[in-house]
């Protein structure tokens, strides 16, 4: 099976965002279901999963969100990736990261160059992915948004971000399903 040049990023895919938790984005089950579906069709050239880690040593900000969500940063299995895609973690690379933007994480950053697109999947759609999506534009790179594989807080928060990527379209951004990205897999 021949395999594009795109770079698949599944954010932060991590327990505390399941419904019930603290975080919790209410899609997230769907989004994981797609987000299988994507990295069983082994199409895609590369594929990172990264992991939000609270800074140590915090700078600004940080510092505050430290104090603030100090239950959460201590708890092992919120930090953890879903138990649905840890057999994954054993096959590609979990980078973490301590901010929102997965393109500060540099082995990223040097993998995304050889990349076509950057696919966008995982959560926090408001903020992670949000954020991961402006940097990986200003750095140059295409991206494809997969909205069905991103979860936000709430159902109008994923529809605002889907909004905000459509308007990068079509020069820095792609909006579709992740069966509409498979379908053009395999032209």
């Amino acid at each position: 099976m021949e395999k594009n040049r795109d770079l698949l990023l599944v954010i932060d895919m991590q327990n505390v965002y399941l419904p019930g938790q603290e975080w919790a984005c209410p899609s997230m089950p769907d989004a994981i279901r797609n987000i299988r579906a994507l990295l069983d069709a082994e199409k895609v050239g590369d594929t990172v999963l990264t992991r939000f880690v609270a800074p140590e040593d915090p700078a600004g900000t940080w510092k505050d969100y430290n104090v603030e969500n100090a239950a959460v940063n201590a708890d092992p299995w919120l930090n953890e990736l879903v138990e649905e895609l840890q057999p994954y973690a054993k096959r590609y690379p979990v980078l973490n990261k301590s901010v929102y933007s997965s393109m500060k994480i540099p082995e990223l950053v040097a993998r995304a160059k050889a990349a076509e697109h950057i696919v966008l999947t995982g959560v926090v759609a408001e903020c992670c992915v949000l954020s991961t999506m402006m940097e990986a534009i200003d750095q140059g790179h295409s991206v494809i948004y997969l909205y069905d594989c991103i979860s936000g807080q709430t159902e109008a928060n994923e529809q605002a971000i889907k909004k905000i990527a459509e308007s990068f379209a079509p020069l820095h951004t792609l909006v579709m399903s992740s069966e509409e990205y498979l379908a053009g897999t395999d032209k």
